[in-house]
């Protein structure tokens, strides 16, 4: 299968981000896309797995997440290679960012009904990160 690539714009309205917003990640190297050489100028295109790249990103912020955190979360994901193309056949995973009492900050950790209860029972937050509904959101716009 051929590997298919969005420009910018295309990226972003699939994503449901800006330009400059893709801008502001791209010159943070939060989400990098690949670049094209051409002659005397460059083409931004982004792959699948980025696009969905930046849909977590836009679902963080939107989420309440502050700048750091989101791309934090981001990171981790892709490093870890949990963040699937759009098209993939695997299911990807649910995830949380809870608070974590020892280490005073969010954690990202697998998904647990019971622990998200627990913390959430203690006034804490807890933040779901789904990456199927993201996935499946993304599968929609592209048909």
């Amino acid at each position: 299968m051929q590997d298919v690539f969005f420009t910018s714009k295309q990226a972003g309205q699939i994503a449901g981000c800006t330009l400059r917003q893709l801008q502001y990640w791209r010159e943070k190297e939060v989400i990098v896309p690949t670049i094209i050489s051409t002659g005397t100028g460059r083409s931004v295109y982004y792959s699948r797995s980025e696009v969905m790249e930046l849909a977590l990103m836009i679902y963080c912020l939107e989420a309440g997440l502050n700048f750091e955190i989101a791309a934090a979360t981001v990171k981790h994901l892709k490093d870890k290679e949990l963040i699937l193309p759009v098209v993939s056949e695997e299911v990807p995973r649910r995830f949380m960012l809870g608070w974590d009492e020892k280490l005073d900050k969010l954690e990202l950790s697998e998904f647990d009904q019971e622990k998200a209860i627990a913390i959430l029972e203690k006034g804490k937050p807890v933040i779901p990160i789904y990456l199927d509904d993201i996935y499946q959101k993304l599968a929609a716009k592209l048909g």
